[in-house]
């Protein structure tokens, strides 16, 4: 009898350690792309592409390896604006059908692949055109160094179908290998193991044996050098910007080993960044191994390698534990901005996490009051159906998420909660969850069935409710009180010495962003004489001086505003002065002047995203 009450527990541990393993291996439905991987999935890339900047094209072969887990006579791609020439299946290239389907907005087409039963793998011929919001080609005048082309690609969220076929969803995940072909001046980088120099073929190759989601598929060509920071870290840039961005992220190291402190090893081998043209949309984008960066996080005096800890804390939130679809972006960049704070509050002290604090707080309260308090969009778990999936890439994901983590660990103490993330990363470690697979993992590791605490927490209120719940903390700098004082007597006292007084750039941020609303034209140009914010400042301090100006009509201002804008392509930038340019009639006007002026140099998605303010 005990023996078999012994075989029974046995064979039930097994069931349920199956169980386990096949829950962990569903794909999750995403509205966002054609693909079924339930029926059929991808498990591995071999690319072998050429780069071609005469025709501004990129084309070849990808064979993908791929788990017929239905044994169905299909597989499903997901296209968008590519050339596909043909398709062969196995090693032995058996050409087989293809069909194209119904193009869709902003998602492409899907690709209709005949198969068989045991295929395993399927070979896809195929060409970029010039319409592939992934690519940027961009002339030698449009780079920092003006001597020679460049192109960089931007995947999130669903334009890597744009360069490459692929199942195009974040719940979708591989490895991949890869052979590129470029003109022999240039360096070909991607988002893998890298060279650290050219060679003399214009051929390199690349591995990638962590799986990954497809819009962390990167690659980037051009007059790229490298510059080693210390034995894991470094930079690649343009020849002209390789040195200063190298001194400016000269603490990039001792990032890595802040996080891994708090949320174990870094599981990518190397951490690397490129500084790539302004032209590019983001302030960063995480890829894997090789963070991609805009130009304007080099301020000359290491101001805003903040962003630099955000994107690293990618490494942990995102890359390996990745939103299994784009309604769960929170997922990622919530956890990242919670994670770059920390790395932040390691590096850089208590009081610097302090202002950054109430810095975020405010982007929160001004994000959800633009939105409305009863907008479905300042929800942490929000419905993209039948919309852009980039229109979930907003502020509140980043800024309410962080705050709701804040609220966790303010009601567990940080002695329970960074083991409690700790081993969040490590069990879901190169997966693809929902927010509700981090409900549960929750209530199961950390509430435990305390009602007390999750009254305290306020779980559904964070992630189903819009608007901000009621038990957000409260957040304070002793250094911002200062500043607060500062700017109920500056009217009075004059402004004569403020810039040896505000020094940071929190500290000005703080101090442009309460400004007073009557504040005068006469009142703007003082400030404006003492500190240099129109002709200096970095780019933080440019941006929020500009909105001000805008407010407040400060017209000397409006230039520099013109060649700022012409001069970047960060897109939640500079929709934050378009949006002001265009409420009044003649704001409109010159805005849309200035865009006719900006847009050769702004990436294909900042184009569409100006295009819908000015609209």
């Amino acid at each position: 009898m005990k023996k078999l009450i012994l075989v029974t527990l046995f064979l039930t541990a097994i069931a349920c350690q199956k169980k386990e393993q096949t829950e962990k291996n569903t794909v999750v439905a995403d509205e966002h792309s054609y693909s079924k991987p339930e029926l059929a999935v991808v498990k591995h890339l071999d690319l072998d592409i050429k780069v071609d900047f005469d025709t501004q094209t990129i084309s070849g072969k990808a064979s993908w390896l791929i788990d017929n887990v239905s044994k169905g006579n299909e597989i499903i791609f997901d296209e968008n604006t590519l050339e596909i020439t043909k398709v062969t299946l196995g090693d032995e290239e058996k050409e087989t059908k293809f069909e194209l389907g119904k193009d869709t907005e902003f998602h492409g087409k899907p690709l209709h692949i005949t198969i068989e039963p045991n295929t395993t793998k399927v070979n896809i011929y195929y060409s970029t055109t010039k319409d592939a919001v992934a690519l940027q080609w961009l002339k030698p005048e449009q780079t920092a160094d003006k001597k020679k082309p460049f192109v960089f690609s931007q995947g999130e969220s669903v334009w890597s179908r744009t360069w490459i076929p692929c199942q195009d969803s974040p719940g979708v995940r591989f490895t991949y290998n890869a052979k590129v072909t470029v003109p022999k001046d240039l360096l070909a980088v991607m988002s893998a193991v890298n060279p650290q120099k050219k060679n003399d073929t214009g051929v390199y190759t690349f591995k990638q044996d962590k799986a990954i989601p497809s819009y962390l598929m990167a690659i980037a060509v051009g007059d790229i050098e490298f510059q080693a920071i210390d034995n894991r870290t470094g930079v690649y840039a343009e020849p002209s910007m390789l040195k200063k961005s190298a001194w400016e992220f000269a603490e990039l190291g001792k990032m890595v080993v802040a996080a891994e402190k708090l949320y174990g090893p870094y599981r990518w081998g190397r951490y690397d960044v490129l500084v790539l043209p302004p032209s590019f949309p983001y302030g960063g984008m995480e890829n894997p191994n090789l963070t991609f960066l805009t130009p304007g996080v080099i301020a000359g005096d290491r101001s805003l390698t903040s962003l630099l800890a955000h994107e690293l804390g990618h490494s942990w939130s995102g890359n390996l534990v990745t939103n299994a679809t784009w309604d769960d972006i929170w997922l990622n960049e919530g956890f990242t901005t919670y994670v770059e704070h920390r790395i932040g509050e390691a590096i850089f002290g208590k009081k610097e996490f302090e202002m950054q604090n109430v810095i975020t707080n405010k982007e929160l309260t001004d994000n959800v009051a633009e939105y409305g308090n009863t907008n479905p969009d300042t929800r942490l778990k929000v419905s993209l159906t039948n919309r852009n999936p980039d229109d979930g890439i907003s502020q509140i994901p980043y800024v309410k998420g962080y705050a709701f983590l804040r609220v966790i660990e303010n009601a567990v103490g940080r002695e329970k909660f960074d083991p409690f993330i700790k081993n969040y990363f490590d069990s879901h470690a190169f997966q693809s969850i929902t927010t509700e697979d981090f409900v549960k993992y929750l209530n199961e590791n950390l509430i435990k069935g305390d009602k007390a605490l999750a009254d305290k927490i306020k779980l559904e209120d964070w992630i189903y409710k819009p608007g901000i719940p009621a038990n957000i903390l409260p957040v304070s700098s002793a250094d911002f009180d200062a500043i607060d004082a500062i700017q109920k007597s500056w009217r009075e006292t004059g402004v004569a010495g403020l810039s040896k007084k505000i020094t940071t750039t929190a500290e000005k941020q703080h101090f442009i962003d309460h400004l007073p609303a009557d504040i005068t034209v006469k009142e703007m140009e003082a400030i404006d004489k003492e500190f240099n914010f129109t002709k200096g400042g970095n780019f933080i301090i440019k941006r929020q001086w500009f909105v001000q100006a805008l407010i407040h009509q400060y017209k000397p201002a409006y230039p520099s505003i013109e060649q700022f804008l012409i001069g970047i392509s960060r897109t939640g930038s500079v929709m934050m002065l378009y949006k002001e340019m265009v409420k009044t009639p003649e704001g409109k006007v010159w805005a849309k002047q200035v865009f006719e002026k900006a847009k050769s140099g702004y990436h294909a998605t900042t184009i569409q995203a100006v295009e819908g303010v000015l609209k």
